[in-house]
């Protein structure tokens, strides 16, 4: 959703604060994750109507039905989630990283440094785009190439693509993760305040894909992931400008599949959409989620892990954490009066009001996801 890396905290560290009981740490998402890989997967499932032949219950026995049926039921749902993968986005493409040149927009700080780190300890060939300028020895010590570069200009990121062509090869992995937030009430916003806040979250996401699609098309291989947020799908108060600029990528991101779905060379591109929920990030640490349980703070790292294993196996997806978010568009087809109580409830019209100014002023500045 938003993050910031204030300058003395480790790169995509983040906030630990006072300890916690240990049921504080007990979600919806854990108790979801653990019951994926017990009860409702079919390998656990078909072992319990094969204990039961192994203390030879007879074929027509109830228990053996209801195992053998609630076995067959998941079984059935896996492989139709499958095949639903296959047709949305296609078969996975073979992903070598020593071949690959990955761009990362907004990587000096928070998710995007995380992503960037990871493959820098890999030795993949990584490419950063960011406002912020790093030193030759930072750079080789962490495995990457920074180039100083304001996205949200297309002018420098077009003469950056060149540099990473000349440099590095033809950029064949993208991802597209800056943006800044100024956390003010509409009508505090200035003019110049919304007109950055669209031209880095959503402008530069055509910026970088007008300069490096090209080369993708024509290597016939590519991955492209859009960093979005659930506040997209929702809107909130005090954040007008960041959310609006993050629905416009929702509706960029489908576009651009839909585009590539018609290029013959577009059905080697993998695209993947990532829409996190709030991260445990400084500038939240005031905030208060209205149930750990329900809608969990998320680690920076849990969203970066889930981006690099699609981008690894070379697949296309939807990235939607915590489990809110996966279900988020029920929402918007729900009476007008249950929305409106969903959202008193949640408090997510409420959730910038405990941001200081001085706080806000510092996460303008912020590079993040």
């Amino acid at each position: 959703m938003i993050q910031t890396i204030p300058a003395k905290m480790p790169e995509g560290a983040t906030i630990s604060g006072t300890e916690k009981p240990w049921h504080h740490y007990l979600t919806i998402d854990i108790i979801v994750n653990v019951l994926s890989y017990t009860v409702l997967h079919p390998f656990v499932a078909w072992m319990i109507p094969l204990c039961l032949r192994a203390q030879a219950t007879p074929y027509d026995h109830p228990s053996m039905h209801v195992t053998v049926a609630w076995a067959s039921l998941l079984t059935i749902y896996g492989i139709l989630g499958l095949i639903n993968d296959r047709i949305a986005y296609g078969p996975p493409r073979e992903v070598d990283l020593s071949e690959e040149v990955i761009v990362i927009t907004g990587g000096a700080s928070g998710l995007g440094a995380l992503i960037a780190e990871v493959y820098g300890m890999r030795n993949a060939n990584i490419a950063v785009l960011d406002v912020k300028k790093f030193s030759e020895d930072e750079a080789e010590e962490k495995g990457i190439a920074y180039y100083e570069c304001d996205v949200g200009d297309p002018k420098q990121v077009e003469a950056a693509g060149k540099r990473i062509v000349e440099e590095l090869g033809v950029p064949t992995i993208l991802i597209n993760n800056a943006g800044i937030v100024h956390g003010k009430p509409l009508l505090e916003l200035s003019s110049e305040e919304i007109e950055r806040t669209f031209r880095i979250n959503t402008l530069s996401h055509f910026h970088t894909l007008k300069t490096f699609l090209p080369g993708m098309l024509q290597e016939e291989r590519g991955t492209i992931v859009t960093v979005s947020s659930v506040l997209g799908h929702l809107g909130a108060a005090n954040l007008a400008d960041y959310t609006a600029s993050k629905a416009a990528l929702l509706a960029m991101h489908a576009s651009l599949e839909a585009e590539l779905a018609r290029d013959p060379r577009g059905q080697y591109i993998r695209t993947i959409l990532c829409k996190p929920g709030q991260l445990s990030t400084t500038m939240f640490a005031s905030v208060k989620t209205p149930s750990s349980f329900l809608a969990p703070v998320l680690a920076p790292v849990d969203v970066a892990k889930e981006i690099i294993r699609l981008v690894d196996g070379g697949r296309g997806g939807t990235i939607a954490v915590p489990l809110y978010a996966r279900w988020i568009d029920i929402l918007g087809v729900l009476p007008a009066g249950m929305q409106y109580l969903v959202r008193r409830w949640s408090g997510v019209d409420n959730a910038m009001a405990g941001v200081k100014p001085s706080s806000a002023k510092k996460f303008e500045t912020e590079k993040q996801g």
